[in-house]
């Protein structure tokens, strides 16, 4: 559940500097503030946002490859930056498991988002994958 929530961070911060270009280090460290994450986990969350942020071109090149009918800017920006937090595991993340990204990604989606976004995020999330393999 903790890496859940290091994703969960990531995608909130990912989705502050999206919306409103915040700073990704002020924007962690305020999310911190409130809610705790294990050493182990803010690592990971930190890396994420990095690795995302370095491979933003890619990312969204695969998203707009993808989503031919949805440009990224007229995909729902939470739909969007978890996407792209999870196609960043896909993707670049050798320490990551890439199904199991997917199915954290999902579950993300089901609290943030709605049920048609949930399996829009998992067929590109999907197809990232299959071509990442």
């Amino acid at each position: 559940m903790s890496r859940r929530k290091a994703r969960e961070f990531a995608f909130k911060v990912l989705f502050q500097v999206d919306q409103v270009d915040a700073d990704p280090h002020r924007a962690f460290r305020y999310l911190l503030q409130d809610n705790s994450l294990a050493d182990k986990d803010r690592v990971f969350s930190w890396d994420l946002i990095m690795g995302c942020l370095a491979h933003l071109e890619q990312i969204d090149s695969k998203i707009s490859h993808y989503a031919r009918d949805w440009s990224l800017n007229r995909m729902s920006a939470i739909d969007r930056n978890i996407i792209r937090v999870a196609g960043y595991e896909v993707m670049f993340y050798e320490q990551s498991e890439p199904v199991v990204a997917i199915d954290e990604a999902l579950e993300i989606a089901k609290k943030y988002s709605d049920e048609t976004s949930v399996a829009f995020i998992n067929a590109i999330l999907d197809k990232m994958l299959g071509e990442s393999r």
